[in-house]
């Protein structure tokens, strides 16, 4: 039986519809504003809380999408789970907000909500987003939901187009009254593929995750780091006190161990950049106890001695545990090592 995550709050995400009139670069799901046949139904998302629950007892679900407000049904399910003692919280596009939409979000129990802006300026935020006018639509909305006392977080995905602008992105944050500032190293998925070039390289990586937690030690808010689990061993070798932690525990890569994903089918995955199927909810009545017990992936990368190349020799590989879905996307191992780590191009 695979052995339960424990140390932590579990997070899942569930991407509750892959319907978004966004064009992002770097969109794990090609999530585009057509219809997309076999979502969960309102039913189907009760049950799914239900079966989250009954495996996981203290859980934060995320709210996710494509765009999670293009559901007439969202609120029903937020207020669903929040009447179960369910940590709520959602992840919508920033033009959706406005003061109605803030106010329902608010009183269907959501927490919190995190929105992506993914440059310092216009012009790097609508050309990764993909419609111009898109930023200044963003922070409007942010306005919004400042203004209607709703928490949010900021999220950015940061690449060689964005990189040298995290300090002016941390000002900005801070300006716009967010509570955190979450970093998202991309992962080549999805259309991200195509942004591959784009992504630091290890040198570059290692460069810009010393320059962040530099910055972290003056940063007003938190600064939080997404699929860069190398920043453990930077923040070790730096002697600096870890940045503070997301719910799930301080570890590096969480994937399948305090978090797991949920695709708008039901199927659940490692994380939504490691897009191997795990189960199908619908197929075993929702019980996540079968999928941990029948799923060789989640049973095997849950256990650091299973992992290959630098990342199998690592001394940080319980800690850190390298990125799972870029290495499957490197090499078709998601066992493999983390290939965009400094540490991992120099011990191969």
């Amino acid at each position: 039986m695979a052995r339960p995550p424990h140390n932590g709050m579990m997070v899942v995400a569930w991407e509750t519809t892959k319907r978004c009139p966004l064009k992002c670069k770097h969109c794990r799901a090609n999530a585009s504003a057509q219809n997309y046949a076999d979502e969960l139904s309102l039913d189907e998302g009760k049950r799914m809380i239900d079966g989250l629950l009954k495996k996981f007892p203290s859980v934060m679900l995320i709210l996710s999408g494509g765009e999670p407000m293009a559901r007439s049904d969202i609120y029903d399910l937020a207020r669903y789970a929040t009447a179960k003692n369910v940590r709520v919280v959602m992840s919508p596009c920033g033009p959706s907000l406005n003061a109605e939409t803030v106010a329902m979000i608010k009183d269907a129990g959501v927490q919190c909500i995190s929105v992506s802006v993914d440059g310092a300026d216009a012009e790097t935020h609508d050309a990764f987003r993909g419609i111009p006018g898109i930023y200044a639509q963003t922070l409007r909305g942010l306005a919004f939901a400042r203004e209607g006392g709703l928490p949010f977080q900021i999220n950015s995905t940061i690449t060689r187009l964005n990189a040298e602008q995290i300090p002016q992105m941390l000002a900005n944050a801070v300006a716009l009254g967010a509570i955190a500032l979450d970093l998202f190293f991309l992962v080549p998925t999805g259309r991200g593929k195509d942004l591959a070039s784009f992504a630091l390289d290890p040198d570059a990586s290692e460069a810009t995750l010393h320059r962040v937690v530099e910055l972290q030690k003056s940063a007003p808010i938190p600064i939080r780091v997404t699929c860069a689990p190398h920043w453990v061993r930077i923040q070790d070798q730096m002697d600096t006190p870890q940045m503070p932690m997301r719910p799930g525990g301080s570890k590096g890569c969480l994937a399948g161990k305090n978090f797991l994903f949920v695709s708008h089918r039901g199927i659940v995955q490692p994380c939504g950049f490691l897009q191997l199927n795990c189960g199908d909810l619908r197929a075993v009545d929702f019980d996540f106890e079968t999928v941990f017990q029948t799923s060789e992936v989640l049973q095997k990368i849950q256990s650091p001695e299973n992992y290959k190349g630098a990342c199998g020799h690592c001394f940080y590989k319980a800690r850190c545990g390298g990125c799972r879905a870029r290495a499957y996307e490197a090499t078709g191992d998601y066992l493999e090592a983390e290939p965009y780590c400094q540490w991992a191009k120099k011990h191969p």
